[in-house]
């Protein structure tokens, strides 16, 4: 015969125990890190073991009448998240089974916290004594037992029912009354590519970029960055622990389906603190509204979290420009290629938005991809292209981006970085990157390489609070976790720089960057052999960059080891780097104390037009009071010394 629901408030099942009265699951005694709708379905589950529950009672529990989500997208889920919670599985349940099309029952066998077994609810034969009957029986020649008479006995099994109901619906009821704290920062992770095709992996990241771009745009939002959210593709991991990591308020995920030239993007926005479901939305059109169905889903977020959006967001959000399919397929490979920051992937990135502009001369996104490789190839952490060769394709691209679309927040930045590397026009790349930073606030490139910008023109405090900035949007990013150690080490912060390093390494210790920078502030305390292991790392993660390797001869000479700081001195002047390193072959001179040679070294980088932010370093500082030295900082623009 049928069980009644325990009136205990604790339920036991298997290694696991569910608490009614305060929502908390528990296995082997400690707490399961799971809240907001998948704890609410156990509890109706729970409720009625061995039952089934259907589909439309849980969204009538779950979502009243006046929410607005995609119900079957949010309960699935849900369910899924319970599953996980439970390590269950819908394939071989053991907890939680689904009935196609139906809804889902609790098949695992139950116990109260007093001890009373909830089994599954058998029909038992007319001339068979069911298997409790027989208990009963058995009991009753056995012992003296006053039993109740059965009509009161039902009565009590009615009222049981009736009281753990009562506790549910009230700490359901509770937990959607609660206010939900106030959103000001998400994360949006990599949306899932529901191709059976791998190849289209691009399309799905592609998708997930625009989103994040879109959404950036909101000044009252902090939005992190696709180098942080990327490290969690493919991750399973529960989502408030992620929104921890992240230190954000709410987590956006979703998927992609591409078919042909349509696009179905479906998104949901989770409430991290208590990982409920606050709206979940498709979207559906074709390929070359991709980009106005990016915008709606952004404008949807912002309104289900109650941001204010000044008129220039609204416009943006509003932007729902159509673009060429082929051009916009060859864009978003492009960017795939480009994210790698290899100086392979970045020759690939060219190639791909070349072939966009082919396509459609007047998309001005390929234009910026295109500005973006070119300068990052000129830059001495990749050395792909000679800067003479390298920036003025980048300013060129950069400056036809804007000419079609002066929106492009990135536009803006990648001229900036032209005009302070190469051009050394600082008043005009600073208008360009609070420009930047005004149509994007979340853009973490733009803080991260306007921070460099303060940093070279000697305002120390501002580029401290830039860099911190981007690490805020971006902070599992390796780049802006070291240079703002470099940020450090130039306000002369040494500790406090030494910290950051130890930290960026810590976060991955193959990163060549962290012990460069480590190396550096480790010179400036005078700890040389210590400065000398992190050099040595750094060239051997990197495969012999020339800036570690003088570096080290740098600090060789420092340490009295002036026969191999020598030998590395020869051979990089000797060697054809492609790029100029004459400013490196100048800090090896300012090593050995030769701060003429170390001029007329810089002088020949002068030429050739080098990155004028190595003179920030301290490693400099002894040339600092040279009036060679000081006619030179004027020459570059800078006007007085960092």
């Amino acid at each position: 015969m049928s069980q009644p629901i325990p009136t205990s408030r604790t339920i036991h099942f298997e290694n696991f125990e569910f608490d009614f009265r305060s929502g908390e699951l528990r296995e082997n005694g400690q707490k399961v890190k799971v809240q907001g709708q998948p704890v609410q379905i156990l509890a109706i589950l729970l409720e009625q073991p061995g039952e089934l529950v259907t589909r439309e009672e849980l969204k009538n529990k779950l979502w009243p009448g006046d929410t607005f989500v995609d119900f079957e997208h949010s309960l699935n889920a849900a369910v899924k998240r319970l599953r996980q919670a439970l390590h269950d599985s819908a394939e071989n349940p053991r907890f939680v089974e689904t009935l196609s099309r139906r809804g889902y029952r609790f098949i695992a066998e139950v116990a109260a916290a007093e001890g009373t077994r909830v089994g599954i609810p058998e029909p038992a034969t007319d001339n068979v004594l069911a298997e409790d009957d027989r208990e009963l029986e058995v009991a009753a020649k056995t012992a003296r037992v006053d039993y109740l008479p059965r009509p009161v006995a039902w009565k009590i099994s009615v009222l049981a029912l009736l009281v753990i109901s009562m506790f549910v619906v009230v700490w359901v009821f509770r937990s959607r009354s609660v206010p939900a704290p106030a959103i000001r920062s998400l994360a949006v992770l990599p949306l899932e590519s529901l191709s059976d095709d791998p190849s289209q992996e691009y399309f799905a990241d592609g998708m997930t970029d625009e989103l994040i771009t879109d959404l950036g745009q909101i000044s009252a939002l902090r939005v992190i960055s696709r180098t942080s959210v990327m490290q969690y593709k493919g991750v399973r991991k529960p989502l408030p622990q992620i929104a921890r990591e992240l230190n954000v308020d709410a987590i956006v995920e979703g998927t992609v389906l591409r078919s042909g030239d349509q696009v179905r993007i479906t998104a949901q926005l989770i409430q991290a603190s208590d990982d409920r479901h606050l709206w979940s939305r498709s979207y559906e059109g074709e390929l070359r509204d991709a980009l106005a169905l990016q915008n709606k889903v952004a404008s949807a977020i912002a309104a289900e979290i109650q941001i204010n959006l000044n008129p220039k967001e609204q416009i943006a959000l509003r932007n729902e420009k159509a673009v060429n399919p082929e051009a916009y397929e060859a864009y978003l490979k492009g960017r795939y290629f480009w994210n790698k920051r290899t100086e392979d992937g970045l020759r690939k990135g060219i190639d791909y938005f070349n072939q966009a502009i082919e396509k459609d001369s007047t998309y001005g996104r390929a234009y910026t991809g295109l500005a973006d490789s070119y300068a990052l190839l000129g830059d001495w952490e990749y050395g792909g292209m000679a800067p003479k060769e390298a920036f003025p394709r980048a300013k060129e691209a950069a400056t036809r981006a804007l000419q079609l679309d002066d929106t492009l927040a990135e536009a803006h930045t990648s001229l900036a970085f032209c005009l302070d590397l190469y051009d050394w026009n600082w008043d005009s790349a600073e208008v360009e990157f609070k420009r930047a930073i005004e149509l994007n606030p979340g853009y973490a490139t733009a803080h991260h390489w306007y921070s460099w910008h303060l940093a070279e023109l000697g305002r120390k405090d501002e580029a401290i609070a830039q860099m911190r900035e981007a690490a805020s949007l971006d902070p599992l990013s390796l780049i802006i976790s070291a240079d703002l150690a470099e940020v450090l080490l130039v306000a002369r912060l040494y500790p406090q720089s030494i910290q950051q390093s130890l930290s960026t390494i810590a976060m991955d210790p193959t990163f060549a960057v962290a012990h460069y920078q480590l190396g550096q502030a480790y010179v400036q305390t005078q700890m040389y052999s210590d400065a000398t292991v992190e050099f040595q790392k750094a060239i051997e993660l990197s495969g012999a960059n020339t800036t570690f390797t003088s570096n080290l001869a740098f600090v060789y000479a420092l340490a009295g080891r002036r026969g191999e700081a020598v030998k590395i001195l020869n051979d990089q002047i000797n060697r054809d780097h492609g790029f100029s390193n004459s400013a490196e072959i100048a800090l090896i001179y300012v090593g050995l104390g030769d701060n003429s040679q170390a001029m007329n070294w810089l002088e020949r980088a002068y030429e050739e037009r080098f990155n004028p932010s190595i003179l920030a370093r301290p490693s400099f500082d002894p040339l600092r009071s040279d009036k060679r030295f000081q006619d030179l900082i004027h020459r570059i623009g800078l006007g007085r010394e960092p």
